[in-house]
C-alpha cells in the first residue's frame, strides 16, 4: 500500500518514543523510511509524508523553537498538501506554544492552533481504540500535558475500560494529530492510510 512512498520520521532526544513494530509495519507496507532530528537538522528530508512520534519536546523548548529553518520546511510540507501524522509529543510540537511546569514557555511550529501546559499529574493513561478516516487502530495514551485548542476534534478514541472520554483526533489542513499512540500492526491498512493524501482529504 505504501510502495514507493517516502516517509520522514522525527527521531532524536525530543522524539524518542515510537513502537518499533510501527516502523516494521511501514517497511512491510513498502514505505521507504528516512529519519531527521528536529533538534539538529535544518532541512526536512525529501519525502511524501511526515511522522512525528511521541517524546519529550518540553525538555528541549529553546532548541526546537530556535530551529526556524526546519519550521519553514514543515510549513512548506503542509502547504503542499502532503500528509503529516503526529502523536502525543509530536502533536505538542505542532502547537502554537508549549509551557513547562516551571512556567518556561516557547513557541512551537504553529501548524495546529492552540497551546499545551505541563501538569503535575497524569492527564491521560490507558489503552484506547481510535477510528481514523482510514480505519480503527488500537493503542494507548500517556501524557502530562493539557491541551487548549479551539479546533473541534474529528473523532474521539474509545477507552478499553469503557469508562470516560477517549483522546481527541484533530485535523488541520493535511495533518492529523492526537495524544493517542497508535499501534500500527493492529490494522496495517488503516496505518498506511495515515501517510496517504486520502487520509486528510
Amino acid at each position: 500500500m505504501l510502495a514507493g512512498r517516502r516517509i520522514a520520521i522525527a527521531r532524536d532526544a525530543a522524539f524518542a518514543f515510537v513502537y518499533p513494530a510501527n516502523l516494521e509495519t511501514l517497511l512491510q507496507l513498502g514505505a521507504e523510511l528516512s529519519f531527521f532530528s528536529p533538534l539538529a537538522d535544518t532541512a526536512l528530508p525529501d519525502c511524501d509524508a511526515v511522522y512525528l512520534p511521541g517524546g519529550y519536546p518540553e525538555l528541549h523548548l529553546d532548541t526546537l523553537s530556535a530551529n526556524t529553518a526546519l519550521k519553514a520546511g514543515l510549513h512548506g510540507h503542509i502547504a503542499a498538501g502532503k500528509p503529516l501524522y503526529a502523536e502525543c509529543g509530536g502533536m505538542l510540537y505542532l502547537l502554537d506554544r508549549l509551557t513547562r511546569r516551571d512556567g518556561d514557555s516557547a513557541s512551537m511550529l504553529g501548524l495546529l492552533p492552540g497551546r499545551a501546559v505541563l501538569q503535575d499529574r497524569l492527564c491521560g493513561l490507558g489503552l484506547q481504540k481510535m477510528t481514523f478516516p482510514g480505519g480503527a487502530l488500537r493503542g494507548h495514551t500517556f501524557h502530562y500535558t493539557r491541551l487548549d485548542t479551539a479546533l473541534e476534534p474529528i473523532a474521539r478514541a474509545a477507552r478499553a475500560s469503557g469508562a470516560g472520554t477517549g483522546e481527541a483526533l484533530y485535523r488541520s489542513g493535511s495533518l492529523l494529530a492526537s495524544y493517542f499512540h497508535a499501534y500500527f500492526p493492529s490494522n496495517p491498512r488503516a496505518a498506511a492510510s495515515l501517510f496517504l493524501p486520502s487520509a486528510v482529504a
